[in-house]
């Protein structure tokens, strides 16, 4: 009898596979991050939002869309299998992994160090798939998206830069505070992706199609930056500093830039949604319509910045005018606009609410 149960369980018994490891947040199409405050999204939620609960060990995963915003780091093959099985093995449960906001060149970073010692994947397969070496380049090789990591890094590392210590790396979580102890500690930090992003935009177009274009015509040399064309500078105004490898004056334009705004934003009473992720992305958007005039000008120093930016100073960022998703960003965008005289005034004249931009900015 006790053989006869025995079998009997282990026949009943549930069997698991390892760990799907999953990226969210990154959109199918285009491979960016989906958060929720792109100009136009409105308040239409599609992030997928972890809540911890109150225990600090369990919590609540909100996924509020059918839209497929996961990429599949690692047990592509496991999920795939799932495809064959009969409607009574479905039945099981699917462990998951989840990484928020991870960029792609950090996904083929875990990627490798998953498949490291496991064959027979090889280092190669996770280059083609991809499309990012995590072995050294040559910095004239490195693609927009590349170049970001690198240069958000050097923001988080360089103990002058304003962003010091204040981007989340998630594959290296043990250099910075996490969010949750940032809040509990009154600070602040923002993710890897709000910088990277930023920053490819200010030296690219379209990432995608220049990591193609960079590598020629046969496709079999190694990528060069020196392929691209260097004629985006009005939306992208350090395209021309990229395809001569010029980083030090990327990274300088944005260092100089953020000073500034540390200066005259972040250490004022007032800084709410300013450090927060629309406050960031805001930044980067004036960044990208201030960096031509400074080229220009010949001077990209921080005391250029805070010249630019200096009437932005008494902006409230705590008002209410203010909100946490793509209306937010805009208006902070528009707002520092407003002040600087980026525009005419008369532009806002016909925008709604175009009396808040007047008041926060008076404030």
């Amino acid at each position: 009898g006790a053989r006869y149960e025995a079998s009997r369980l282990l026949q009943k018994q549930v069997y698991t596979p390892n760990a799907i490891i999953l990226a969210a947040n990154f959109r199918e199409q285009t491979g960016e991050v989906e958060d929720d405050e792109m100009e136009g999204a409105g308040n239409v939620k599609k992030r997928w939002v972890f809540e911890p609960g109150p225990d600090g060990v369990s919590g609540r995963l909100t996924i509020p869309t059918t839209e497929k915003l996961a990429a599949i780091i690692d047990g592509q093959h496991r999920l795939f299998g799932f495809q064959s099985l009969p409607p009574d093995k479905l039945q099981m449960p699917l462990v998951c992994a989840i990484y928020f906001d991870l960029p792609k060149p950090y996904q083929a970073y875990l990627f490798a160090t998953i498949n490291a010692k496991q064959k027979p994947v090889d280092k190669s397969q996770t280059y083609e798939l991809f499309g990012y070496s995590v072995e050294d380049e040559k910095p004239e090789s490195w693609t927009p998206d590349k170049l970001a990591i690198f240069l958000a890094r050097k923001l988080n590392s360089d103990s002058e830069s304003p962003l010091f210590h204040r981007i989340i790396i998630p594959a290296e979580n043990d250099i910075v505070q996490s969010a949750a102890a940032a809040k509990r500690a009154g600070d602040w930090v923002i993710s890897l992706a709000v910088v990277v992003e930023g920053i490819v935009k200010l030296v690219s177009r379209n990432p995608k199609d220049d990591s193609f274009k960079m590598l020629g015509d046969g496709a079999t040399e190694p990528r060069h930056r020196s392929r691209l064309p260097a004629s985006e500078a009005t939306t992208a105004p350090l395209r021309q500093f990229y395809v001569l490898t010029n980083d030090t004056v990327i990274y300088t334009v944005v260092k100089n830039f953020f000073t500034a705004a540390s200066d005259l934003f972040w250490s004022a009473p007032n800084t709410g949604y300013i450090t927060k992720t629309i406050g960031i992305q805001a930044l980067f958007d004036i960044l990208r319509k201030l960096a031509s005039d400074a080229i220009s000008a010949n001077d990209i120093s921080a005391s250029y910045f805070n010249d630019r930016l200096s009437a932005a100073k008494k902006i409230n960022f705590t008002d209410d005018f203010f909100q946490a998703s793509g209306t937010g960003r805009t208006r902070i965008r528009n707002s520092i606009e407003f002040a600087i005289g980026l525009k005419p005034k008369a532009d806002y004249a016909d925008i709604h609410n175009g009396d808040g931009y007047q008041r926060v900015v008076d404030n």
